[in-house]
Order: structure tokens, then C-alpha cells, then sequence
């Protein structure tokens, strides 16, 4: 029955709690009983905030509920009121608090402050009122007072009377010293001042405002309002008043003033949000006379941007205002009364909103909780109690608090004896840990104590715990435990439960490091706890020291862009701190950035203008980070607007103003808070302008006052409290002539277009043709099959509206009308149907790969590529198709070629030679497409040349006017890369390109000089650029003469040494032919036999036809050669290869064109150099002494030719590169020649005749050498010779040492006009020669009794391989003279033994030659 009568009282109690939530409770006690229960405990009445004037009598209002009836005292200020000894402050019965005669002064302000209510009921808690605010009202001022003004009758009034916020309710008005009522029409604004409506004669008068806030009122200056009639011409529309910004806490009332005056008498209306504003329907929105505005009983719903709209017919003002709302705190869900035992852990719930967001703090009897160990605010306003104690008990209270309002709610805890079942289920402010506890126990045997309890890990912040079962119960199935820990000497006691029946370990975590704890383990059954395990003690591992945060972080801005942070040493930094790492981001963005600093402060710069940006600092020292510090926030700095206002636009309104509408600067740009804008405006033909500066956030601006018919500039500028930004680019708009009629109505818009779409219809068109009339809007009607279902009207500057929200594949018929004041225009017609629905796009193909680029040529790449969307046989079966594209990335902004293909590849033509493309392919099917695919790249092969070196100049070189410098650019079409040059001269720009004289350049080199010209002689230039693939075209001639001078007859000035030398050669020379005419006479007169009249036949048969054949008489002997000391007869065989490899380089200058066969021979050739050597330079000049430049042609057969013994006299030269390793032999003088003697090839007997020679001729090389000493020579026939018997000749061997594969050359040395140079001839038109290789000198082949020319030929390199016939230029004849003596000298022939014989003593004259010179 006890037991009934007790839970009876409690859902009693918990049933008024729940009708009166503010009920905390009060605890009953039942004699005998073992539970207590709640009962309430609460605040009746609360105090609020007062404002109250110095003298006045306030009274703060509380009230407390508890069946024993609770104390209550007064705190002010967080301080106990002593109100005993107290003559103006005493406890009214209720527990009111009434001040007598408040005390207010300048430096005395005893009683305004923060006053709140305490109730304490002894044995069981305390509990804390709400802080109400005392503001009492400082001493009457006026910041401004009316002044006299008049006012139209109809129009609206303002007489100002601004005082401080708290004197404002204590003004009224007076009129002729009489009262003002105000109603509706006039009325009083917060701050005081006066409106008046629709002013009629009655409200004209003096008019005063007067503070009464107790004791003697206040008066202001008085100030006379006229009242005039209405004006004959219309008035400029202005605001009086507008609206401002207000911040307004719920409940309370909201007033924005909008007054406007102008005649016409304007109507004013409201928008918010831009959405029509209306009273209809609301009781809280009032529209006051003249437009003002009143919202009552703020709602956080009327939250927004309102617009107050003047207009009166002739214009329209609008100015707008932000009402933002703030929210006291509420209880979301207020705190719970819980019952607990010891050690428990539990939570007291609390959740609060309200605008801004409330801070909480919890109260334990009536005394600020701490956080701690033990006690944490978890889940931001949660209160967490650890390890219950006995004084813990008491009530708990939740306090939240913002800028605006602070409210509480309490809970009472309660904690039972551990043999007490707590009498409820388990409320859910019981952690989990502790919830086994509330199990009711019945009777039966308890568990022992749990054995071996050991902590088998122990780390910094937990501890697992293992033990084995009560012997009470081996076995331990159905058992659970409860673990107790707490710090040593703390009589606090925390509790861990196991999570499910019969597990024998736990982990015990959130542990302080380096610190012992003491651990019990206790085994529960159905009947109830048992006994206790022995205390063991744990010592928690100590952390690893990291420093703790930087205290007193502060942060300031230092300009626009800059903020310095500072802060302190941390005050444990856990050894010593190596670094900073300060944190910053901009507010509202993710990703933050960090900065090292080694001291106490940085300053941070390139930071946004006025941009709130947080910062927070972490210490570290050798262990890492630290803890870091609470975020600070801080702004930068405003600055002027760093982008002009954005979208000026211009309207003529009409003959005499002009309306601009902008747009703010872009977001970002601001660098501060918008105050207002500038507009300059001036005519467009003066300079000077006119400024007007706009307050607020106004984003139009009407120009009035401009003369009719004239262009005016406008530009406009942001302002910021910092100055004025950039302005906006002028904008020009012209008044109009005369102003537009709107006494009829707009006529016929110009014209209609209509677009359809799916679900919409894009309506454009164009005004009336007539300007003239007024047009306020458009109207469009639509609808299917009737264009008046439905109408939306649009303003006049629109000229295009979208129709949304229509049906697919329907037939609507649209109008279109004109209207202004008057009314509505005639309407044009449209009809349209909307498309129907369409498939949305298929998702894209994917890309081909595996594209690959395959070089064909110079101008066509294959491009191949794989499709994986195909079959695996790549075997296309639909209509898909490829797009290939390509381009080079020379020059840059090359444009991409495309063409489309339906197979799997592409030939690409017309590129260019020797380029570097890339390409890339996608496929198409139907509607769908791929992405491009990975590029694949591919280089052309190279071309010849297609056109010739540029820019080719000729200079003379200072100090030698007979060498000249040639310089030129490459040619713009190389197509590879160039290996060399050719450079052609000639001093008859008319001559044939075989009669110039050429010089190769080998390399990229873009400059060579050419030494010893003829002094005052023009000369011509050609340069001809070669690669790898061949020689590419001839330049344009270029024209130079050579300065004025002296010259020598072989190019260089003659010592009188040289001039004796050449007498002693000369005389040598005629002696010597002498001699050896004579010999060869002797020997030719002593071969009769016919034997040797058939090898003198065969030796005809060889050059019989050759076209220099003629009269002996006519041809003079050649010059014989000096120095030389043997001559070779050695044969030399063709090589049997049919098709040996040419070199590709037309015109080598190595040392592989000139090889000696005798290698013994070195050490001589080294030391008989060259003795015109002297007259080279070390950069490739050439000399041109000596060559020959104009030749006749001839044919050669030299395919059809068996192994030829050849005689061969070579001179072994010096070239300008001293890499190349020439043999040269010894000069004495200029006019030194050598000679090849070849013998007759063929079998006495035979001949062979001009044209089968003409079949036959092979295409050579031509090796031009830079110092070539070209010489006459002569070929007599032989049967045979010794080739031991004559060590004195050199074999040309051109790339091989294989003699047997080379074929003879020789040098010659004829006289030119130019100079004496080799020149190779063009081949003439038609033929089959390759263009690539310049024509080829051979030397001529003659049969003895026919006379033997001087000829010149070119190293002919490694030869062998069939080639069609080619023209082969020989030098010009000598004189008659010596002719003659060659031609009779070649008819005698000799047996072997009597040829060594003559050879002997040949030899021997030429011993008596040598010591002659050299001495």
C-alpha cells in the first residue's frame, strides 16, 4: 500500500511537470521509504527588462513554487544583494524586488545593471531566475530638432526631433502649444520624429517636441509648417524620407518611413523579395497614410529586402531596406529529472535555438559548473556528470544566452542507495555504460569475487583489463561485470560495464597519460552485484610532450591586403620550441593554408580586401605539432572599389531627363561596404562635367534639368567610406526633341517572331514604328488555339519573353499589344507549335585507340587506329564514320585539318617535307560522337631543296681588295637538313651555268670568302643549297665588282725572286721538251714492223673521231712536269660489282677523294708540300690559281672497258681544313702540271667508234678540289709495262682503298679568264644524267698516232656501277705549238726493253733537272 501511495504521488507530480515544463521538482520524503521522488520546484514569475528614468521607482518581479515554501535572494551583477541594511532596495512578500528613487548619473550608476532571482529550498537545491537588464535613461538631449519648412497640400511632412534611443519613448508633440494626437495620418517614428500625411490647412502652425522622462520636461526649438496649394507645373518626384535597415528581435514592432513628394502627389507601394506587398488578409502589416510602413509583432519569417515604390504618374523613385529579425533563445528539448547510483555516468540533455545562436552554461545550485575531468560539455550544450559521488546531488540548470534574450530550465538528480532499484526504465540520459544497473534484483546467492584481475595492455590513454570467473561460478555464462576505476586519491568512482553476459575483459579508455588509476571488478546475476575484486593499481603510459597552444593569439589588419598575427610562448611547450606553423583561410572557404614563422608574430600579405579571414597557430617542438590554438577572425581593411559598377544603361525618359540603372562592381571588387555611387555627366561637346553623388544602394539614378535634343556622357562610380573607385566607360544617350504624347493609345509593334521549343516558345519582336507615342509595356497573350487564355505583361524595354510551362507538339496562338496609361494598342498575331518530345542524347562513343602515324613519303602519312566499340574482327557493319584531324606545330597557331573516313584508316597528302604532325581521330555514329583520341605523331621524310638560299650579299674583305666575302641565308623551303653549298661565279652573267666557277661550302656555314679575283672586274654570284636528298635551285645572280687595282698575271703580285725562278723554270722546261722530242723521234723512226703498225691502228681505232683530230701543225706540245722523280705504270682493274654505291654528297672535300696506293711513299709526299700552299687562308678561301673554267663535251665508254693499265701522275694537296689528310708533292712554280698517261685497253686490232662510246660513258662523281693544280697531259698506247719498273705515280682512291675499284684522275691546270679553276659542267637538256650530281671532267682515252689534249678531270670516287652516258667537259686546247709537238711525239712507238731503256735515261736528265733548280 506504501509502495501504491508513492508511485501514486510521483506520476501525480510527473504529470504537472509535463502541463508546466518550467517545473523543476522538490523531493518528498516518506518515513520509512527507501525511494524519494520529485515534486516541483519552479519560477512562477520571472524578471524582464526595464527602462526606467533617473528618479523613478522600478520594481523587478519573481516568484518561486515549491510545497516548502523556498528563500529568495537577489543577485546584481552575478553578485548577493545585501538587502537588509539596504534603505532603497527591499524584498517585497512575493519576492519582488522593489528600488526606490533609481540613482543615474554620469559617474554613478548604482542601479543599472543585471539583476537576477535566486530560490533555495534548504536540504535539497537551488535554483536561478533568468538575468533581467535594468537600462534607465540618460539626461534629455536633443541630437536634432525641427526646423520650419512648408509642404503642398496633399504631399507629406517630416518634422525631425532625433534623441537617444532611450529618451525616444518619452517624446511627444505639440502644435500651437497644444497636443498632438496621432492617428494613422500622423504619426510618430521610433526615433522620434513627426510625419504628416496628406497635409491639409489644419496641420499648418507652430510645432515643438517635448521629453518627459520625469522631473522638468524638455523642450526643443519650435519651427513653423506652411502649407501651400498645389503647384501649376509638376514637381519632381524626391524622398523625404526613406527607409533604412532595421534589426528587430520577434515580438517586437518594425516602422520604415517612406515619404515622397512631387506634384503630381505620388502613390507609394511596397514590394519584399520583389513580390507585391499587401495588407489584405494580415493584421500585422499597416500601411500608414503617405506610404510608411508597420509590421507588428516581428515574425522571423518577415526577414527581407522591402522596396518602397513612389510613383505619380510622370515617374517612378524606389528605395529599399533590409529588415533582419533576431531571436531570443528556446528550449528545444529542456533537461530531465534522472535517478542514478554511484559511479554511474550520466547526461543532462539540453537543446536550444534562436538567432544569433545561443551560448549555454550549466548551474548546479545556483553556482556556475566548470568543466573537468569529471564534468564536460559534450554535443555542445550537453552536460556529462562521470562517476556519480552522494554530493552530486542537487538541481541542474540549463542557461542559454545571446545577444538578445537569456532563458533557463532546470533538472533535478537524484541518487539511490546501491541496494534500490531505481523505479523507472532506463531514461536515455543514462549512458550505456551504467544501464545494467537499473535491473530490479531478487533474492538468491551472489557471485564471489572476480580472480586474477590483471591489465594485460597498457598504453597512454586506455587500459585493457582481464580476469578469470568467481569461483563461485566456474563456468560464468550468465554473469556480467562492472568495472570501477578512479584516479589514485580521488574519492570519485567511474564504472565500465562488459558488453555482453560472460565476457571477462574490457578496454577502459579516455585515460589521462602518466597517471594511476585503481581498478575493482565486481560479477553480477540475477540476483544482484557481488562481491568486489582486490584494487588493483595501473599507471598509464606517459605521452609523448607536445607543446600546448599558444595563448593570447591576436590578429589585426594592417591594411587592405595585410593582417599580422601575434601570440605567446606557449606556457607548456614540453622542451624547447623549434617553429610556428600559422593557419589561415578566408571564411567560407575549405582549403586552408599555413605559413612557418620562428617568432612570436607574422604578417601575412596578397591577402583579399575586406575579407574576414581566421587564423589559429600550433607549436612545435622535436616531437611534432603541438595543441593548436582557437580560431581568431579578423577582417582586412576596406579600400576603394577596385572595379567600376557593371551593365550602365541609359533611358531618355523624355526631352529633359534621362534614367540610369547599373549594376554593383563584381563580387569581389568591393573592398568594403558600398556607400553609395558618383555619376558625372556632361554634354558630349564640352569637357566640362557635372558630379551627383547617390547615398545607399540605389542602383538608378534620374538626371533631370538637361536641355532638349542633346547628347549627353554619363559614367558612374562605387564609393566606399575609403574614396571613389574606377568609374564605368562613358555612356552617351540624346534627349529627346520634344517630349512623346501619350493621349492615345501605342500603335501596332513593327514586328512579331516567334521560336518553338519542347515546352516553351521564345516570343521576340520590335516597338512601334511611331516613337512618338508613349509606350508603358507589352502585353502577350497565348493559348492553344485562343491567344486569351492567358496574358503576362513585360516593360516596355523588354523585347523578347520566354513562354514556359507549355505542352509538347500543341498549336498556340500568341498576341502581342502595345499599352501605355491610356490603354492597350492593336494586337498582331502569331501562331506556333511547340516541338514534340525528343530522346534525350545517348551517352558518347568512346574514342578510338591505338592510332599510329606510318610515314610514306615526303608529303603522305598513313594514320591507322582501332575501335573498341567494333566487333573483335574490326569489321564495320553501321554507318559510323571517322573524322581525322591533324597539324604542325610550326608555326604555333597552325589551325587543325579534319577529313572523314569509313574504314580504319587515312591517307593524309599534301604535307610538308620534313615536318613534325599530330593526329588524332574520333568516330561518329548517328546523333553520337567520341572525344578526340590520344595524338599519334609522325615526321615526313625530307625533299631537295625547293627553293634557293635568300638574302645572298657579296663584301668586299677590308685589307684584301682581291678577296671578297659571300653571306646569304638558307633557303625557306629547305624540306631537310642542309649539309652544304655551292657558290657559282662567273664575270659573264650570260654564260652557261657549266662555264661558272664553283665553291662548295660544306656544312650549315652561311658565309665564305673567295680570294685572288681580278682587281675592277664585275663578277656574278649563284648560290645553290643542298641536303640529303640532293641540290635544290639556283639563287637570283648577284651582281659585285671588285675594287680598282694592281694585278699580276696569275692573280698575285710577282717578287722579283718568283720572276728569276720562272726564267730558270721556263729555260728547263724548253730544254727538257727538247730532249725528249728528240728521243721519241729516234724511237718512232725504228718501229717498222707490222706488229707495231697494228697496235698504232688499234690506238687510232680509239680516238679516232675524237673532234679535236686535226692538222699537227696546229697544236703545240704540252709542258712536261718538274720535281717529279719516278713515274708508275700500274694497271688498274675495274671493279666486278655492277652496282657500287655512290656517295650521296655531290662534291666531297675529305680526305678519302685522294688516297696514295703506296702507303710507303708518306714519309717523300709529307715533305714535298705544295709550294703554292702559301697563298691559301685558314676559313676554306679558295685560290682559283690555275683552274679551268671553259670546256668542250665528250663521251666516255667506260663500262665497256676491260682492266686498264694506267700511268698516273698525281699532285697530293694540302686542303684548308687541316683534318683532312691530303699527300701533296713539291711545287717550283705555278705552272707545275701532272698527267695520267692511260694506255690503250683493247687488243690490237680492234677499234672502237665514237657512238658506241657515246652508250657507254658512265655518270661520275665530280670531287672540285679548293687547290686543284690542274696540268696538261697525254696518253700514249702500250702493250704492256712493268708495273715495278716506275715508282714516281699516285693513284686517285676515292672512299676505298682498293685500288681495283678506283678509276684514274688527273689534275689539270689550263689557263682562264677568270682564273684557273675546274668548273663541272651542267648536263644539257633531255638528259639522263641525275640533276643531283654536277657533270664530271673525264680524262680522254687516245690510240698512239692521234694527238693527245690537255684535259682536266675531277676525282671520280668510287665508280663501277652501269650509268646512263653523261656530257663530260674537257679543258680548251693549248697553243698550236705544243700541240704539234704532242701530236708527233705520240706517233712513235716503242718496244718494252726499249721504252725501260728511254725511261733510264729519262730518269736520269730528270736528276740533272732537280740539282739544276735546286740549286
Amino acid at each position: 500500500m506504501m509502495w501504491f501511495s508513492v508511485f501514486f504521488v510521483f506520476f501525480f507530480f510527473k504529470k504537472r511537470q509535463k502541463a508546466n515544463p518550467q517545473i523543476v521538482s522538490c523531493a518528498l520524503y516518506f518515513p520509512g521509504s527507501v525511494v524519494r521522488t520529485f515534486t516541483p520546484f519552479h519560477f512562477l514569475v520571472e524578471p524582464m527588462d526595464v527602462l526606467s528614468v533617473r528618479g523613478a521607482s522600478v520594481i523587478m518581479n519573481c516568484s518561486a513554487y515549491c510545497e516548502t515554501s523556498p528563500k529568495i535572494e537577489w543577485k546584481k551583477d552575478g553578485t548577493l544583494l545585501n538587502l537588509v541594511s539596504d534603505d532603497r532596495r527591499q524584498l517585497l512578500p512575493d519576492g519582488s524586488l522593489l528600488i526606490n528613487s533609481v540613482v543615474h548619473s554620469k559617474h554613478n550608476k548604482p542601479d543599472e545593471g543585471y539583476y537576477q532571482c535566486v530560490a533555495t529550498v534548504e536540504s535539497l537545491g537551488t535554483i536561478v531566475s533568468r538575468t533581467a537588464k535594468l537600462t534607465v535613461a540618460g539626461l534629455p538631449r536633443f541630437t536634432s530638432q525641427p526646423e520650419s519648412s512648408s509642404v503642398y497640400k496633399g504631399n507629406s511632412a517630416i518634422l525631425n526631433c532625433e534623441v537617444n534611443v532611450d529618451l525616444a519613448p518619452f517624446v511627444r508633440w505639440e502644435q500651437d502649444r497644444q497636443p498632438v494626437f496621432l492617428d494613422d495620418r500622423v504619426f510618430k517614428l521610433p526615433s522620434g520624429a513627426l510625419i504628416i500625411s496628406n497635409a491639409t490647412d489644419m496641420d499648418g502652425g507652430v510645432y515643438r517636441c517635448i521629453i518627459e522622462s520625469g522631473g522638468t520636461p524638455k523642450y526643443s526649438d519650435e519651427a513653423e509648417l506652411k502649407i501651400l496649394p498645389d503647384p501649376e507645373e509638376p514637381q519632381s518626384l524626391v524622398f523625404a524620407r526613406q527607409p533604412s535597415s532595421l534589426t528587430k528581435v520577434t515580438g517586437q514592432s518594425a516602422v520604415f518611413p517612406c515619404v515622397a513628394v512631387g506634384f503630381p502627389t505620388p502613390y507609394v507601394r511596397w514590394t519584399r523579395n520583389e513580390e507585391e506587398l499587401t495588407t489584405e488578409g494580415s493584421e500585422r502589416f499597416l500601411f500608414l497614410a503617405g506610404g510608411s510602413l508597420v509590421i507588428s509583432e516581428v515574425m522571423e519569417e518577415d526577414v527581407g529586402m522591402y522596396t518602397c515604390i513612389a510613383d505619380n504618374g510622370n515617374e517612378t523613385i524606389e528605395a529599399q531596406a533590409e529588415l533582419a529579425v533576431q531571436v531570443p533563445p528556446e528550449f528545444l528539448k529542456r533537461p530531465a529529472n534522472i535517478y542514478a547510483h554511484e559511479s554511474m555516468d550520466i547526461v543532462f540533455e539540453c537543446e536550444v535555438t534562436g538567432k544569433p545562436t545561443p551560448t549555454v552554461k550549466w548551474v548546479k545550485n545556483g553556482d556556475m559548473v566548470i568543466p573537468s575531468d569529471y564534468f564536460k560539455i559534450v554535443k555542445e550544450h550537453n552536460l556529462q556528470v562521470l562517476g556519480l559521488v552522494k554530493s552530486d546531488e542537487g538541481f541542474y540548470q540549463c542557461i542559454a544566452e545571446n545577444d538578445v534574450g537569456n532563458a533557463q530550465a532546470g533538472a533535478q538528480l537524484i541518487i539511490l542507495d546501491l541496494d534500490v532499484a531505481i523505479p523507472t526504465l532506463p531514461p536515455t540520459s543514462l549512458t550505456s555504460a551504467t544501464n545494467d544497473h537499473l535491473a530490479p534484483a531478487t533474492t538468491g546467492p551472489l557471485p564471489s569475487a572476480p580472480r586474477d584481475v590483471v591489465a594485460t595492455l597498457v598504453s597512454t590513454r586506455f587500459i585493457r583489463l582481464t580476469w578469470r570467473t568467481p569461483v563461485s561460478d566456474p563456468q560464468g555464462d550468465n554473469l556480467t561485470y562492472s568495472i570501477f576505476y578512479t584516479k589514485e586519491g580521488i574519492n570519485r568512482e567511474r564504472v565500465e560495464n562488459t558488453s555482453r553476459p560472460g565476457e571477462t575483459q574490457v578496454m577502459i579508455q579516455n585515460l589521462m597519460p602518466e597517471t594511476v588509476y585503481v581498478f575493482r571488478v565486481v560479477a553480477q546475476n540475477k540476483h544482484g552485484p557481488g562481491e568486489s575484486s582486490a584494487p588493483l593499481k595501473v599507471a598509464t603510459q606517459p605521452e609523448v610532450q607536445l607543446p600546448g597552444p599558444a595563448p593570447n593569439i591576436r590578429a589585426y589588419a594592417n591594411s587592405p591586403t595585410s593582417v599580422t598575427v601575434t601570440w605567446e610562448t606557449p606556457l607548456s611547450g614540453n622542451g624547447e620550441i623549434q617553429n610556428y606553423k600559422l593557419y589561415y583561410m578566408e571564411k567560407g572557404q575549405d582549403s586552408e593554408q599555413d605559413v612557418d614563422v620562428a617568432g612570436l608574430s607574422y604578417t601575412i600579405n596578397g591577402l583579399k580586401k575586406y575579407t574576414e579571414y581566421s587564423f589559429r597557430v600550433v607549436a612545435y617542438n622535436k616531437h611534432g605539432p603541438g595543441v593548436s590554438t582557437q580560431d581568431v577572425v579578423v577582417r582586412t581593411l576596406s579600400d576603394v572599389p577596385s572595379a567600376p559598377p557593371q551593365n550602365l544603361t541609359l533611358e531618355v525618359r523624355n526631352s529633359k531627363s534621362i534614367m540610369l540603372h547599373w549594376q554593383p562592381p563584381p563580387a569581389g571588387t568591393h573592398s568594403g561596404q558600398i556607400t553609395g555611387y558618383k555619376i558625372r555627366y556632361r554634354k558630349v561637346s564640352r569637357k566640362s562635367d557635372v558630379t551627383e553623388s547617390i547615398g545607399g544602394t540605389q542602383l538608378f539614378q534620374l538626371i533631370e534639368g538637361l536641355e532638349r535634343g542633346t547628347e549627353y556622357s554619363f559614367r558612374v562610380a562605387a564609393l566606399t567610406v575609403n574614396g571613389t573607385g574606377p568609374a564605368t566607360d562613358w555612356v552617351s544617350a540624346e534627349t529627346f526633341e520634344s517630349d512623346l504624347d501619350e493621349t492615345r493609345v501605342p500603335e501596332v509593334p513593327s514586328s512579331l517572331h516567334v521560336r518553338p521549343l519542347v515546352t516553351s516558345i521564345v516570343v521576340s519582336w520590335t516597338p512601334p514604328e511611331n516613337q512618338n507615342i508613349v509606350v508603358r509595356g507589352y502585353a502577350i497573350g497565348y493559348g492553344i488555339g485562343s491567344p486569351h487564355a492567358q496574358t503576362i505583361k513585360v516593360d516596355y524595354k523588354q523585347r523578347y519573353y520566354t513562354i514556359e510551362n507549355l505542352d509538347p507538339s500543341s498549336h498556340y496562338v500568341i498576341t502581342l499589344k502595345a499599352f501605355n496609361n491610356v490603354g492597350e494598342g492593336i494586337p498582331l498575331y502569331e501562331s506556333a507549335v511547340t516541338r514534340p518530345h525528343s530522346v534525350p542524347d545517348p551517352s558518347p562513343m568512346m574514342p578510338p585507340v591505338g592510332v599510329q602515324a606510318s610515314i610514306l613519303s615526303h608529303d603522305t602519312i598513313r594514320i591507322t587506329w582501332a575501335d573498341n566499340s567494333l566487333p573483335k574482327n574490326q569489321k564495320i557493319t553501321d554507318a559510323r564514320y571517322y573524322t581525322v584531324r591533324w597539324k604542325t606545330n610550326i608555326p604555333a597557331n597552325t589551325k587543325y585539318k579534319t577529313a572523314n573516313a569509313t574504314t580504319l584508316s587515312y591517307l593524309v597528302t599534301g604535307l610538308k617535307p620534313n615536318t613534325l604532325y599530330e593526329f588524332s581521330v574520333m568516330v561518329t555514329k548517328g546523333r553520337r560522337s567520341s572525344t578526340w583520341s590520344m595524338t599519334a605523331h609522325g615526321t615526313t621524310f625530307e625533299l631537295v631543296p625547293t627553293s634557293p638560299p635568300k638574302d645572298v650579299t657579296v663584301v668586299s674583305k677590308e685589307g684584301k681588295p682581291r678577296t671578297i666575302i659571300v653571306n646569304w641565308q638558307p633557303p625557306s623551303e629547305a624540306n631537310g637538313k642542309i649539309t652544304g653549298y655551292i657558290i657559282y661565279y662567273s664575270t659573264d652573267v650570260n654564260a652557261e651555268i657549266h662555264d661558272w666557277v664553283i665553291e662548295p661550302v660544306v656544312g650549315n656555314r652561311l658565309t665564305h670568302q673567295i680570294q685572288e679575283l681580278t682587281l675592277d672586274t664585275p663578277y656574278y654570284f649563284k648560290i645553290q643549297a643542298r641536303n640529303s636528298k640532293g641540290m635544290g635551285p639556283m639563287s637570283e645572280a648577284v651582281q659585285f665588282r671588285t675594287p680598282k687595282g694592281s694585278n699580276s698575271p696569275h692573280g698575285s703580285p710577282t717578287s722579283p725572286l718568283d720572276s728569276n725562278m720562272l726564267l730558270v723554270i721556263i729555260v728547263s722546261v724548253g730544254v727538257i721538251t727538247i730532249v725528249i722530242v728528240v728521243i721519241v723521234a729516234v724511237f718512232c723512226t725504228r718501229r717498222t714492223t707490222s706488229h707495231q703498225k697494228k697496235k698504232r691502228a688499234a690506238c687510232k681505232s680509239v680516238n679516232g673521231s675524237h673532234k679535236y683530230k686535226g692538222n699537227s701543225k696546229d697544236v703545240k706540245p704540252p709542258d712536261l712536269w718538274i720535281h717529279h722523280e719516278r713515274l708508275e705504270l700500274k694497271p688498274i682493274d675495274k671493279s666486278p660489282d655492277p652496282n657500287p654505291i655512290m656517295t650521296d654528297t655531290p662534291i666531297p672535300r675529305n680526305s678519302q677523294d685522294i688516297t696514295p696506293v703506296d702507303n710507303s711513299m708518306d714519309s717523300n709526299i709529307h715533305q714535298r708540300r705544295n709550294s703554292y700552299r702559301g697563298h691559301e687562308s685558314e676559313d676554306s678561301m679558295s685560290t682559283l690559281a690555275g683552274r679551268r673554267g671553259m670546256r668542250p663535251k665528250m663521251m666516255m665508254p667506260f663500262d665497256s672497258q676491260p682492266p686498264q693499265p694506267v700511268i698516273s701522275a698525281h699532285p697530293i694537296h694540302s686542303l684548308d681544313n687541316p683534318h683532312h689528310h691530303f699527300h701533296s708533292g713539291s711545287l717550283a712554280s705555278p705552272t707545275r702540271s701532272y698527267l695520267h698517261h692511260q694506255v690503250n685497253p683493247w687488243p690490237i686490232g680492234t677499234s672502237m667508234s665514237h657512238s658506241d662510246r657515246a652508250n657507254s660513258t658512265e655518270s661520275v662523281r665530280n670531287t672540285p678540289s679548293t687547290d686543284t693544280m690542274p696540268a696538261s697531259s697525254s696518253q700514249t698506247c702500250a702493250d704492256h709495262q712493268d708495273p715495278e719498273s716506275t715508282t714516281g705515280a699516285y693513284l686517285a682512291n676515292a672512299q676505298e682503298e682498293d685500288s681495283a675499284q678506283n678509276l684514274p684522275t688527273a689534275h689539270v691546270r689550263p689557263s682562264h679568264p677568270l682564273k684557273s679553276f675546274a668548273v663541272p659542267a651542267v648536263p644539257p637538256a633531255g638528259s639522263t644524267y641525275d640533276p643531283a650530281l654536277p657533270s664530271t671532267p673525264l680524262l680522254t682515252q687516245q690510240a698512239p698516232n692521234h694527238p693527245v689534249h690537255s684535259v682536266k678531270t675531277a676525282s671520280i670516287g668510287t665508280l663501277g656501277r652501269t650509268r646512263p652516258p653523261m656530257p663530260v667537259v674537257v679543258p680548251s686546247a693549248p697553243d698550236v705549238q705544243e700541240t704539234t709537238r704532242m701530236l708527233e711525239d705520240s706517233e712513235s712507238n716503242y718496244e718494252p726493253d726499249e721504252l725501260t731503256k728511254e725511261m733510264a735515261h729519262l730518269e736520269g736528265l730528270m736528276k740533272d733537272l732537280n740539282a739544276i733548280t735546286t740549286a
